[in-house]
């Protein structure tokens, strides 16, 4: 009987394909329509955008992205806490609002446009006849504007900023009344500033965390943040009596609430084993309270700066802390840039330290590469773009490397002010064969310790060579090598594992043939330079007259001169060796720049601002 049921013809009414069709369109049409009222209602999820940076110092402006390697793009997303009648966003060289590649939204009062722009070498702004910030969304929420945009790595416009790997310096900058069009826009008369960010995160694979896994604050207590524009903030904190061996295996910022745009970057260091205690100290780093002992905690276990995430180390290795021959005591350096100059804002940052005690296969170590600190490495006054270059010679990582070779994978570059750029690069057998890391917009106000894409592999008989340019045009004297703020230095800190006895593989010119420069200079000018023994190096550099000469020659020196090698086990004692008058490392091969890869054209986009419905803007 079933079986008959079954067979009989159906009874349903039938349904003409045209209706069908209908229903199914109005169905569409009835989700689209929901999801559009919930997309307008709710912010998109934080995953799908994973950094995150505050723009301004009173956190009114805040930016999201993530990036797509295989799209070769950036997606942007911007709220806007507070709207007037628009703003501006965008990358330059250094955070300059001229020669500068932007996005801007602006209203006229009544109607609202979007569009990408340049600005020139006087700050006038133009419509960009390639628009490459594609706008994806912009929509009102209850905590603000949310624009969504989308930008290739790479555009080939000339008018446009090459995204790359390292610093990129951010601007914005906040219209306050309406204007009649984009060039009608003044610059100089905005509210704005800029943000540096590492935007080309590494896409690595987050490694597994053990069971076993504990975590430590080293928080600032409770401070109140000085009522001036930076302010370096040391606190000592100590771990438990008999605190075993742990191996360090990532660490995250911990950032006091309403304080993101204040707390500029925080690092921990580890004090040195040779003294038995430190002194307690919670106040400024450069105030004359601060006990001198603290000078000796300088072995960095944790690093970060603003827009940075969680730091994680390789699943093979982790970094000792703790246990005999390591110190208990910690010291907590915490920047506050402060420029609005808030006055009683609390503030208990600090950095998380995951932790555990089943070791992992390696140590990780750190090493210094670059410019020994002394002032025989010196650059001339009012110069744009002076190199320096630093060695690790093959002779130094034969000697102190294993056969198996290390393996670096993160690394911190640091100069002092006048620092500009800096790259490391691994040589082999005469031929460059990969960028450790390399920062062509680098900024001294901005160091973290960066997780590279890929681990790079060093084998005995290697070189590094690390280089550093400099800026130095607002300058009336030479600036020499040291430890002071207007000293400069060219260090890359890489961190690697197996860690081993090499602490500091660096160089510095010949102390012999620099005093023939000097020589050779006081030969050459009608001013006596004084050539007494007495006389420091920072001295006799003073005292030379710059002529074009001078300054070649002592570029020339630099490029061809024998070398002082420093390759250094951890307790500041060279190798055993010889290592001065080395000859420089020669190269034969050089890595090829990578020309910078085109999207293919969308096709010829008119040079035309998007309108947009944002209802009226308000007026204060």
């Amino acid at each position: 009987r079933m079986q008959n049921s079954r067979s009989k013809p159906c009874s349903c009414p039938s349904l003409k394909m045209r209706e069908v069709a209908s229903m199914y369109f109005t169905m569409v049409a009835a989700f689209l329509v929901i999801l559009v009222v919930a997309l307008q209602g709710s912010a998109p999820r934080q995953s799908d955008f994973p950094y995150k940076v505050p723009l301004d110092p009173q956190g009114l402006l805040e930016l999201s992205w993530n990036v797509s390697y295989p799209e070769q793009a950036v997606h942007f997303q911007l709220l806007i806490r507070d709207l007037q009648f628009g703003l501006l966003f965008g990358m330059s060289d250094r955070g300059e609002f001229e020669n500068a590649d932007l996005a801007v939204l602006w209203s006229d009062g009544h109607n609202s446009y979007f569009g990408d722009a340049w600005s020139d070498a006087k700050g006038q702004l133009h419509m960009d006849s390639q628009q490459d910030y594609q706008l994806l969304e912009a929509r009102r929420a209850p905590e603000g504007l949310y624009l969504l945009f989308r930008r290739a790595f790479s555009t080939c416009d000339p008018k446009d900023y090459l995204i790359e790997d390292g610093t990129v310096h951010l601007i914005y900058g906040i219209l306050e009344k309406p204007v009649r069009s984009l060039q009608a826009i003044n610059i100089s008369a905005l509210h704005g500033g800029l943000q540096r960010v590492q935007l080309l995160k590494p896409n690595i694979s987050i490694p597994e965390l053990p069971s076993d896994m504990k975590t430590m604050e080293i928080t600032a207590p409770d401070v109140v943040i000085p009522s001036q524009e930076t302010t370096y903030w040391c606190y000592m904190a100590e771990l438990p009596e008999g605190f075993p061996k742990h191996h360090i295996i990532m660490y995250e910022p911990v950032v006091t609430a309403g304080n993101e745009a204040l707390v500029h970057h925080m690092e921990v260091f580890q004090c040195a084993a040779e003294f038995d205690s430190f002194p307690h100290y919670n106040g400024p780093c450069d105030s004359k309270m601060k006990p001198d002992r603290l000078n000796y905690c300088r072995h960095v276990l944790a690093a970060w700066a603003m827009g940075a995430q969680a730091f994680y180390y390789p699943e093979e290795a982790g970094l000792a802390f703790g246990g005999p021959g390591s110190s208990r005591y910690l010291r907590l350096e915490i920047h506050y840039h402060n420029p609005l100059v808030f006055k009683g804002r609390h503030d208990s940052s600090g950095i998380r330290l995951y932790y555990t005690a089943s070791l992992r296969p390696y140590d990780a170590g750190i090493m210094e590469l670059g410019l020994v600190y002394t002032p025989v490495m010196a650059i001339p006054p009012g110069e744009d773009s002076f190199i320096l270059t630093g060695y690790c010679t093959d002779k130094c990582t034969q000697l102190a490397l294993p056969a198996a070779g290390i393996r670096i994978f993160a690394s911190q570059l640091h100069t002092h002010l006048a620092g500009r750029k800096v790259v490391t690069v691994l040589s082999r057998e005469g031929r460059e064969r990969q960028v450790v890391n390399a920062d062509g917009h680098y900024s001294p106000h901005f160091q973290e310790i960066r997780m590279l894409k890929e681990v790079v592999a060093v084998f005995p008989g290697d070189e590094l060579i690390t280089t550093c340019t400099y800026n130095t045009e607002d300058r009336s004297r030479a600036t020499v090598g040291g430890f002071g703020i207007l000293e400069e230095m060219c260090v890359n800190y890489v961190h690697y594992y197996p860690q081993t006895q090499l602490e500091l593989c660096k160089s510095a010119v010949d102390p012999g043939y620099l005093h023939r420069y000097f020589n050779l200079v006081n030969r050459f000018n009608d001013e006596e330079i004084c050539m007494c023994p007495q006389v420091s190096v920072p001295q006799q550099f003073y005292s030379i007259p710059w002529n074009t000469f001078n300054r070649d020659v002592l570029k020339s020196l630099y490029g061809f001169a024998p070398i002082s090698m420093h390759c250094n086990k951890s307790s500041a004692v060279r190798f055993p060796g010889e290592w001065e008058k080395q000859p420089l490392p020669s190269i034969t091969e050089r890595l090829r720049e990578p020309g910078p890869r085109c999207p293919p054209a969308p096709g010829p986009q008119p040079a035309a601002p998007v309108p947009l419905n944002l209802g009226q803007l308000r007026r204060d």
